[in-house]
């Protein structure tokens, strides 16, 4: 783990006994606090892991049951979209990673403009995702009982509303953790803002990196998953 959590500064008002004001009392070290807080993150990242692994799994197990369903129903999506939001995630995970770095070398400046162009980055993938979402509406590709789209090659088969079902679960929870990015860096931007982050203490960037990178993962599994199916 990193030691540059480390600090060595005292509190100018003398509160904390020396210690940084982000120093939890529960510490020994900064350094400690910050590795236990990434050991938590990784735990909480492990669990999105399982909670995608289950869908990722059952997913596998209907395109076996219906495969020329699924393969039919995948071709209803733009694909266009797909990969434009990949590079959009792919873009954010970049100045993500800068932001970061920003944080670490006490660039306050670069941090908040890359935590900005993270955040918009995010906006431009559920923007898109909505007008994906209204074209499956309109033409009536929903999942379970909704489904009522008219031309099938195969009339009454159970497999197209399936296929739509996970789509639309799995892209709309990780819609959701996307939702959850951008308000949790908007609170960091308006920390960042504030100067409250620096080589002494940037642990909340680098969790929330942790957590952009994740979600970023989740769809370069999904694209392939839904939009390049065969």
């Amino acid at each position: 783990m990193s030691s540059s959590t480390v600090i060595h500064s005292h509190d100018p008002h003398g509160a904390g006994h020396g210690h940084d004001p982000h120093h939890q009392h529960h510490f020994a070290t900064m350094e400690q606090q910050f590795d236990t807080s990434k050991i938590g993150m990784w735990l909480f990242l492990a669990t999105e892991v399982l909670l995608f692994g289950g869908l990722f799994v059952g997913f596998g197990l209907m395109q076996s049951r219906y495969p020329r369903e699924f393969v039919e129903a995948h071709h209803h999506l733009q694909r266009g979209f797909g990969a434009f939001n990949t590079v959009v995630l792919l873009l954010s995970s970049w100045t993500m990673v800068m932001g970061v770095l920003s944080a670490q070398t006490n660039q306050k400046k670069k941090l908040v403009v890359y935590l900005l162009l993270t955040i918009i980055c995010a906006c431009m993938f559920l923007g898109v995702k909505y007008f994906e979402y209204s074209h499956k509406i309109h033409d009536g590709l929903l999942p379970g009982h909704f489904y009522h789209h008219v031309g099938d090659e195969i009339p009454n088969s159970h497999g197209y509303a399936t296929f739509f079902s996970f789509y639309f679960m799995m892209t709309g929870l990780h819609g959701i953790h996307i939702l959850a990015g951008i308000a949790i860096l908007t609170w960091i931007l308006l920390r960042a803002q504030k100067g409250e982050f620096s080589s002494a203490y940037y642990t909340p960037v680098d969790l929330v990196g942790l957590y952009w990178h994740l979600v970023d993962l989740i769809w370069i599994y999904l694209f392939p998953l839904f939009y390049l199916i065969s």
